[in-house]
C-alpha cells in the first residue's frame, strides 16, 4: 500500500512539473490521474488498491460514529428517565479477530461506546469479556458487534 501512495504522489509531481505549474489544483489534479492510472494497473500489484483500504478505513470511521451518536442518545435517555430500565450484564464475546492490533481495535471501539467496556481479553486472544450498561439479548448484542464493528475491521485489514 505505501509503495502505491509513494507512487501516486511521484505521478502528482512529474504531472506538476510537466505543465511548469506547482499549484495544489494541478497536484490534486496530478494525484487523481494517477490514482486512475494506478487503479487501472491493480491486477499487476500483488497487494489491493491503496483506495479500497483508505474506503474501508472511513466507513469504519463513519460506523464508530454513527454508534457513537446513537448509543451516547441511548445513554442520555437512560441517565434522564426517573425511573432507571435497565438490565446491566457481563457476556463473553467469541472474535473470529486473529492479530493483537485487529483485538485492540475492537477492544477500543467497543470501550468508547458509551454503555459498553471490555473488561478482559482471553489469553488466546478469541475471547472478549464485555461489560454492557443494558441488555436485552445477549445474541443480538454479540451479532450487532459482529456485523457492525468486527466486519468493518475485517474490511480494512484483509484482503
Amino acid at each position: 500500500m505505501g509503495h502505491q501512495i509513494l507512487l501516486n504522489i511521484i505521478i502528482a509531481v512529474v504531472w506538476m512539473f510537466l505543465y511548469s505549474d506547482l499549484s495544489a489544483a494541478r497536484f490534486i489534479l496530478g494525484y487523481i490521474i494517477g490514482a486512475i492510472l494506478i487503479g487501472m494497473l491493480n491486477r499487476f500489484w500483488t497487494q489491493d488498491f491503496y483506495l479500497k483500504k483508505l474506503w474501508s478505513l472511513f466507513k469504519l470511521l463513519l460506523l464508530f460514529l454513527s454508534e457513537l451518536l446513537k448509543s451516547s442518545f441511548a445513554v442520555i435517555a437512560q441517565v434522564l428517565r426517573p425511573r432507571l430500565d435497565i438490565r446491566p450484564g457481563i457476556f463473553a464475546y467469541d472474535t473470529e479477530l486473529k492479530s493483537d492490533w485487529e483485538v485492540t481495535v475492537l477492544s477500543l471501539l467497543i470501550c468508547l461506546t458509551p454503555g459498553t467496556l471490555t473488561m478482559e481479553v482471553s489469553p488466546d486472544k478469541k475471547t472478549l469479556y464485555i461489560h454492557a450498561m443494558d441488555i436485552d439479548d445477549v445474541d443480538q448484542v454479540s451479532s450487532q458487534i459482529r456485523n457492525t464493528f468486527e466486519k468493518a475491521i475485517m474490511e480494512v485489514t484483509r484482503r
